[in-house]
């Protein structure tokens, strides 16, 4: 904040000069200024027809400007400290530093999180070295690791052989050297994402626990959320890879509601869950959560206290995806992860604006908040009708389960052939599927740089082209 501070002295001193310089500012007086400061200024000049995207650098009336997010039309200087236009400072003067981490509007601070699946090493043949060789690694802020299970009101190992026993030969290892059997030695994936961490210092690390089917332990725990937090303390930082692991991140589906399991541990179950965390990991580590998008009046988002967890939270991966899908056998069919309703839409408060304004809503800030992606789509067959809304016979083939494939596969085995409400679908033969494209996802990411939202997070990295065309596009669009 001292450097911020800095700038708007520096800017405020140098716009009174400017103003004693060449007579009063107003409303005719902008042309003049420009015409006054165009060759000290090094950025382009600012134009009310251009849309610019979080991290763009302008210059306006004698000084410079960085976008916070997405805007068009909007006046740099006239916003105040709220405003998206941050003040870098005087035209031809300082050129600024980096602002501080979590201050808005610095380059850098969106956030782009992935989710890595330990199981993905079997089938899938998905490996940490793939988030390197993908060019995925640079782009990325956090990754998190899913899933660590919770048994018997404890945090616990999900899979001992995928997460560290595993030996990668030299070939499979993200920096070329094989794991030894020497006493002592990490292997599978946590010593290859100590090893990514080694290429990419910028990386944080975060271990995951529960998801879909690791849920139903979160009540036990819920019981005694301190003893619940030591134990997945001392998991996460054991001495054998606590150096890979920046934090925890909690994955309950659903506290005070049904998931796989039903949970009724009441209102308050998940925010005293999450003050156990924060205070027992302290703020030296990152505590974060992927929580539900159910914005429907009395549902899942109603069902816990997420206003009263954000204190102790760094941040909530809101599930902006999975509103619809082929578990509605005879459809109707819907695009699984819409950005904003639609005439027909089958659930109202099931899309993820719904869901971002109501967490707003709860008072939770939007700096807070980052928006999911699915790297997949969700599909039916028996379907004649090309756009939503029509019938199905039930959930359409895929490659390791009905009714879902990865991004990779249906781009080209069912290309997109329409768009609804922010997000993409395809009718391939009798196959109805929805998925986000790259020019979609380049869609949610102006609109969540418009809401102010920290940035956002998708399921999963193995779901992605083999040169992360979808990480890309969320890269480039969270610049």
């Amino acid at each position: 904040m001292r450097r911020r501070l800095r700038r708007v002295l520096i800017g405020s001193v140098a716009l009174a000069v400017a103003m004693i310089g060449i007579g009063p500012v107003g409303s005719g007086s902008a042309a003049a200024e420009d015409t006054t400061v165009t060759a000290e200024c090094t950025r382009t000049a600012w134009s009310a027809s251009t849309a610019y995207n979080g991290s763009a650098e302008v210059s306006h009336g004698g000084n410079e400007y960085r976008a916070k997010w997405w805007t068009q039309g909007e006046e740099p200087g006239t916003g105040g400290e709220w405003g998206v236009w941050a003040l870098i400072g005087p035209c031809g003067g300082d050129p600024g530093e980096p602002g501080e981490p979590g201050e808005p509007g610095t380059p850098g601070e969106q956030l782009n999180v992935g989710y890595f699946a330990q199981w993905g090493v079997y089938q899938r043949g998905y490996h940490v070295k793939n988030i390197h060789t993908s060019g995925s690694a640079a782009k990325l802020t956090h990754i998190m690791y899913a899933f660590g299970n919770v048994q018997n009101g404890q945090c616990t190992i999900g899979d001992s052989y995928a997460d560290y026993d595993r030996a990668y030969t030299a070939a499979e290892s993200v920096d070329g050297t094989a794991d030894t059997w020497d006493p002592g030695a990490l292997r599978g994936n946590f010593n290859q994402l100590r090893k990514l961490k080694a290429m990419y210092p910028h990386l944080k690390v975060i271990w995951s626990f529960g998801g879909w089917t690791w849920s139903g332990g979160f009540t036990q725990a819920a019981q005694n959320p301190t003893v619940f937090a030591e134990s997945c303390y001392n998991l996460v930082k054991d001495s054998r890879w606590g150096d890979v692991f920046d934090g925890i991140d909690i994955d309950w589906e659903y506290p005070n509601a049904c998931g796989l399991t039903c949970d009724n541990s009441g209102f308050s179950a998940y925010k005293n869950l999450m003050q156990a965390l924060r205070a027992k990991f302290g703020t030296s580590n990152l505590v974060t959560s992927a929580i539900p998008a159910d914005a429907s009046d009395g549902g899942k988002l109603d069902a816990a206290d997420y206003a009263g967890a954000a204190q102790y939270v760094d941040f909530f991966m809101v599930m902006t995806y999975d509103f619809f899908g082929a578990w509605a056998a005879q459809g109707p069919t819907a695009p699984h992860s819409p950005l904003t309703s639609y005439d027909g839409i089958p659930q109202e408060g099931f899309n993820s604006e719904a869901a971002i304004t109501k967490l707003k809503g709860k008072g939770i800030a939007g700096s807070k908040l980052l928006l999911g992606i699915g790297f997949y789509g969700r599909g039916w067959t028996g379907v004649s009708q090309s756009a939503p809304g029509g019938t199905a016979t039930g959930p359409a083939p895929g490659t390791y389960e009905q009714g879902i494939e990865d991004y990779k596969v249906l781009k080209n085995s069912c290309p997109a052939s329409g768009t609804v409400a922010g997000t993409a679908y395809a009718h391939c033969g009798n196959q109805w599927w929805s998925y986000d494209t790259p020019a979609t996802i380049t869609g949610k990411m102006n609109w969540l740089n418009g809401q102010g939202l920290a940035g956002a997070f998708f399921w999963e990295l193995s779901g992605d082209t083999s040169n992360g065309e979808l990480i890309t596009a969320m890269h480039n669009g969270l610049q």
